[in-house]
């Protein structure tokens, strides 16, 4: 019987870091555009009062193309684009803190941990003040009244509308309003981050375990990376409903915002928009893994793609 080849990981010192960073731009640009339909749904789903416009993830859907276009599913998506920046501040500290964490263990689950707790951190500083303004955007012709901050001039080109949202932001809370909701950003994606990279090692070897011996490793990691999604998606959503609406209705208070929530609308409420955060982070963890593992394939150094087996 032909034996089973474990799933190897490439190293940050594995890479050519030009073709890596070129790649990686092209690739995160196309998954972001792909997913941001879903992403826009689940934040009105996450800042709506109870049912009270839409019924879930495909009804959301059908009532944004009908009424407001395919236009409707990208409101914000320029504004949002600048978060390719921090996505490239993600992966590069992941890289870099794995690397100097396996000087001290060989433990794949404590160095995935790890960098993908500081990875997250490093992102969410850049993040937080983009998704600020564009969650504003998003919930643009949801039809109720949510969001402090709307643009005076509904003919205003997307920058238009935006500038009128930051002056608005700027002037009501200052700079500090553009990290409104960092904390439970923090709270939400470190324990996301750190828990998905650990996850996904992990089914990945469980599936290699069952596959056949001569199943490409790049079909199990597919596999391996929605799933791990999923599961890190189903513990840290509660905090993910509460994030979106700090930041959206302004509220200071996590405590606060988590147990009016909970009055609200029961223990349900926490898990509004998880539907959508699973589907939308399907196709994205898909895509991403997918994206991610070729793209590391095709940066690695020429002198070591003879000894690597896929």
């Amino acid at each position: 019987m032909q034996e089973k080849r474990k799933i190897q990981i490439i190293e940050w010192e594995d890479l050519d870091k030009r073709k890596f960073y070129s790649f990686g731009v092209l690739m995160s640009l196309t998954v972001r555009a792909t997913v941001y339909p879903a992403t826009l749904i689940r934040t009105r789903l996450q800042v709506q009062k109870g049912n009270s416009l839409y019924r879930g993830t495909f009804d959301a859907f059908f009532k944004i193309l009908r009424t407001e276009g395919i236009r409707g599913l990208y409101r914000g998506f320029l504004v949002n684009l600048f978060t390719l920046v921090s996505g490239q501040g993600y992966i590069t500290t992941y890289e870099l803190v794995r690397n100097y964490v396996s000087r001290y263990t060989n433990n794949n689950a404590i160095k995935s941990l790890a960098a993908g707790s500081l990875a997250s951190l490093v992102a969410q500083t850049i993040t937080v003040p983009i998704d600020v303004i564009s969650q504003h955007l998003m919930i643009m012709g949801q039809g109720e009244n949510v969001g402090r901050f709307k643009p005076r001039s509904k003919t205003s080109v997307t920058f238009g509308q935006s500038q009128e949202i930051i002056i608005q932001i700027f002037r009501s809370d200052g700079l500090r309003g553009f990290y409104r909701g960092y904390i439970a950003s923090l709270l939400t994606y470190i324990p996301n981050s750190a828990l998905w990279w650990p996850f996904y090692h992990f089914y990945a070897e469980q599936l290699s375990n069952l596959a056949p011996s001569n199943c490409p490793h790049l079909i199990l990691q597919a596999v391996a990376g929605p799933l791990a999604a999923a599961t890190a998606a189903t513990v840290t959503n509660p905090m993910d409903v509460v994030r979106a609406r700090v930041q959206v209705e302004g509220k200071t208070s996590l405590i606060e915002t988590f147990k009016q929530l909970v009055v609200e609308e029961g223990t349900w409420g926490i898990t509004k928009g998880l539907s959508a955060r699973i589907i939308s982070s399907t196709p994205t963890t898909l895509a991403l893994v997918i994206g991610y593992e070729t793209l590391k394939k095709i940066s690695l150094k020429p002198e070591l793609i003879e000894y690597r087996h896929w």
